[in-house]
């Protein structure tokens, strides 16, 4: 009998990853961790992709060994246990994905808006709607539709970057325009959420050409291209635009600098792009979300609905998409997505510390892996400090005794109890 072809090959899975991180984030992280770090901003996404590129190693290694959909809830379980620490995680992940596809979805309403008429929630409900129906279809088709918008956007970012290189004026990137040095760490903090996304390709190790090869191929072609990408774009900017422009535009200053090159046609274009990378954004991590769930169900974390086939996908899809429609409607989004983005950065560190209680049985190198876990918690605490926010820590907090309720009370009410899905 012949074998179903997978629908993942290195290119696929790579861009997937390169699709979910380069979202609306870009278009924006470039402004805001300007104005922090100034010309050296690139030194911030340089030192963002080698804390990017030490994850993306340990959750590689994690991805071949216990192969799952669920990616990281699985590996939370493989290094914790079958307990309520893990499965409180696991929960506590998979809400952060669902706020971070509302969040998204939103910036997509917000850019739609300003081209066509009709509000931002409809817009931001009706992308989640498509591709919902895309997911609905399959994996293969998310794999192609992410191939196809992935590579509309990309080109426009390296025609944009290349022409900007060109037209860059030296004397905006001249050493006596540098900041001090310390603040290339405080934007780290920023610049490291630009490449949030790329354990989605975990996700696809079960729909993955030998993953073995494929896993790690195709992790390090996603975050060194979008590394390269954001050196070189930041570099185009900064170039272009004075820091007291970047800094009065930094919530669009990529745009913002097509400006001298392209005039207002440049502008349009750019924030086009960024509807683009918005669109694929949500598509990748939806496509997540449903493995996520799925996995989570089969472990015992969620009702058993997430696990239920429905066309070539899971009902936990459609569970998912509905969950997300009050957090466009009724959510203060700007608020909540930073409390869920350092919730996704704490649970990474997490899982890279129970990697080193598995480590013998992943084969990866302990190095790595432990510089994965302390960039993972530097981050986070960079991020605390420039932001000088207290609340945001007790939001920390408060996020993780929700979710340690919420898992308690689904063992108590469904009388199930997590469990691995790998055994190998």
């Amino acid at each position: 009998m012949k074998q179903k072809k997978k629908a993942f090959g290195v290119i696929d899975a790579a861009m997937l990853g390169i699709g979910s991180m380069v979202g609306a984030g870009i278009f924006i992280v470039i402004g805001q961790a300007g104005a922090i770090a100034g010309n050296l901003v690139w030194v911030s996404f340089l030192i963002g992709g080698i804390a990017a590129l030490l994850s993306g190693y340990s959750l590689s290694k994690l991805a071949i060994r216990f192969p799952s959909r669920g990616g990281i809830v699985e590996y939370l379980v493989q290094g914790f246990g079958e307990g309520i620490f893990s499965g409180a995680a696991g929960i506590l992940f998979y809400l952060s994905q669902l706020v971070a596809i509302a969040a998204v979805a939103k910036s997509f309403g917000t850019y739609a808006a300003t081209f066509l008429p009709g509000s931002v929630n409809l817009y931001a409900l009706g992308v989640v709607a498509f591709f919902t129906l895309v997911n609905l279809i399959g994996a293969a088709w998310v794999a192609k539709s992410e191939n196809v918008i992935v590579g509309i956007k990309i080109t426009v970012l390296l025609l944009f970057t290349a022409v900007a290189l060109w037209h860059i004026d030296p004397t905006y990137l001249s050493v006596s325009r540098m900041p001090p040095v310390s603040a290339i760490f405080y934007a780290v903090g920023l610049t490291f959420f630009a490449y949030q996304g790329f354990s989605v390709i975990t996700n696809t190790v079960e729909e993955m050409e030998d993953p073995s090869k494929t896993m790690p191929k195709a992790m390090t072609l996603a975050i060194l291209f979008v590394a390269a990408l954001y050196i070189l774009t930041s570099l185009a900017v900064l170039g272009n635009l004075p820091l007291s422009r970047v800094m009065e535009a930094k919530d669009y200053a990529l745009a913002e600098a097509a400006k001298p090159i392209f005039g207002a046609l440049g502008f349009k274009i750019m924030a086009a792009t960024a509807l683009l990378a918005t669109a694929s954004a949500i598509n990748a991590t939806l496509y997540a979300a449903t493995e996520i769930g799925y996995t989570m169900a089969k472990e015992g974390n969620l009702p058993k609905i997430y696990e239920y086939n429905l066309f070539r996908s899971f009902e936990g899809l459609i569970v998912s998409a509905l969950s997300i429609v009050p957090m466009i409607l009724f959510f203060n989004l700007s608020q909540i997505t930073t409390v869920a983005a350092l919730t996704v950065l704490v649970i990474q560190g997490v899982t890279h510390v129970g990697h080193l209680r598995r480590i013998r049985d992943t084969g990866a190198h302990p190095v790595p892996v432990t510089l994965a876990a302390a960039a993972m918690f530097a981050v986070t605490l960079l991020t605390l400090y420039h932001t000088h926010s207290l609340a945001m820590g007790a939001y920390l907090l408060g996020a993780l005794f929700l979710a340690v309720f919420v898992e308690a009370a689904l063992r108590f009410v469904t009388k199930r109890h997590i469990r691995r899905q790998s055994t190998r």
